[in-house]
């Protein structure tokens, strides 16, 4: 009893407090959407479609700076940083395409091919979070149209974030005793692109009626913690992991980069949850929703459920009405009880 006590107080305490009741909404959507499968869907294909990304960038590079090695090894060790556990090893197992152009166009389609899997898994994770109906979601020329799109803005984020890193690092070379304003300032104008670069990828997968405005919380939130996660691998490099190997061969490669993967794809989603429970209002939540038999809900426990059981919709003219028949304690009888309607966002362009 007492433990039940604890838990009903805390459960009052957080519904009336925003700032508690807000992240515990984000996760329980989390939850509810499968978003660790998510992630581990999204980890897959982006681990797969990666090495040829790099294959191709390295054979790029090989083509427009072949009489200046110094400048390819100084672009691909920038790029490379956002790797900072194991971009040594990666840089030190990926190797240009030598020979025909035939052999480029290949390298081409292929890392087109599984770059537009990573797309169309994130297309398909949004449109869950946001609980989009099967009939409105995108089709196959539209979500390959999206993919591309969003493979452009990132590959200028990356460029982006590249040149500021080498920029950086130019700098503090060359104006001695500035070193710690260089990197503060190029730290805060990286979050800035970062932004710009999560909040364009939102947009483009998010097919539900928001305006940018909406999505701009979760595109900051992830652009700290991306940032935040740089800066972890930096430490752990420089001084938890000093003087021992960075990887075991091929086994430490694949796993160190599915983890870092995971871990990024995670914090996209996390940041991305919580502009779909601000936006349709899914909070506070029931500390116990979770359990079926949770008679005890709130409002943004009834929004939430209403959205997961119209999502499913895959006819244009076919409806799907939400009610909930909540035990009356008093009466001995059931009510029903009509759900709410999941509210368009305000502003929706």
């Amino acid at each position: 009893m007492a433990v039940a006590g604890l838990l009903a107080r805390f459960d009052g305490y957080q519904r009336r407090h925003r700032w508690i009741g807000l992240p515990l909404a984000v996760v329980y959507k989390f939850v509810d959407d499968q978003g660790s499968y998510q992630a581990a869907l999204l980890s897959y294909y982006g681990f797969v479609s990666l090495f040829p990304l790099l294959l191709l960038a390295v054979t790029t590079l090989g083509f427009v700076l072949s009489h200046d090695p110094a400048a390819q090894q100084a672009v691909l060790g920038s790029a490379l940083r956002n790797f900072p556990v194991i971009g040594d090893q990666i840089g030190a197992n990926v190797h240009s395409l030598n020979g025909s152009v035939a052999a480029l166009v290949i390298g081409i389609v292929v890392s087109l091919y599984g770059a537009l899997g990573v797309t169309r898994a994130a297309l398909t994770a949004m449109c869950q979070m946001w609980a989009v109906p099967v009939a409105e979601r995108p089709g196959l020329p539209a979500s390959y149209g999206r993919g591309l799109l969003l493979l452009g803005v990132l590959a200028v984020g990356v460029l982006a974030t590249t040149g500021l890193s080498a920029l950086t690092t130019a700098t503090s070379g060359v104006v001695a005793g500035l070193g710690d304003v260089v990197r503060v300032v190029s730290t805060a104008i990286a979050i800035a692109v970062n932004v710009g670069v999560f909040l364009a990828g939102l947009r483009l997968v998010t097919v539900a009626p928001v305006s940018l405005r909406q999505l701009l919380p979760g595109a900051v939130a992830a652009a700290i913690a991306w940032q935040l996660l740089q800066l972890v691998g930096t430490y752990l490099v420089t001084h938890e992991l000093q003087g021992m190997s960075a990887s075991y061969g091929l086994f430490g490669i694949v796993l160190g980069l599915l983890a870092w993967i995971y871990v990024a794809v995670l914090i996209v989603l996390l940041c991305a949850e919580l502009n779909t429970v601000r936006v349709l209002e899914l909070f506070p939540r029931s500390l116990l929703s979770v359990f079926p038999d949770d008679a005890d809900m709130t409002a943004g426990d009834r929004r939430a459920l209403t959205a997961y059981a119209q999502a499913p919709r895959q006819k244009s003219f076919q409806d799907i009405d939400v009610s909930f028949e909540l035990p009356t304690q008093q009466s001995g009888e059931d009510t029903l009880d009509a759900a709410p309607s999941v509210r368009p966002p305000e502003g929706a362009t």
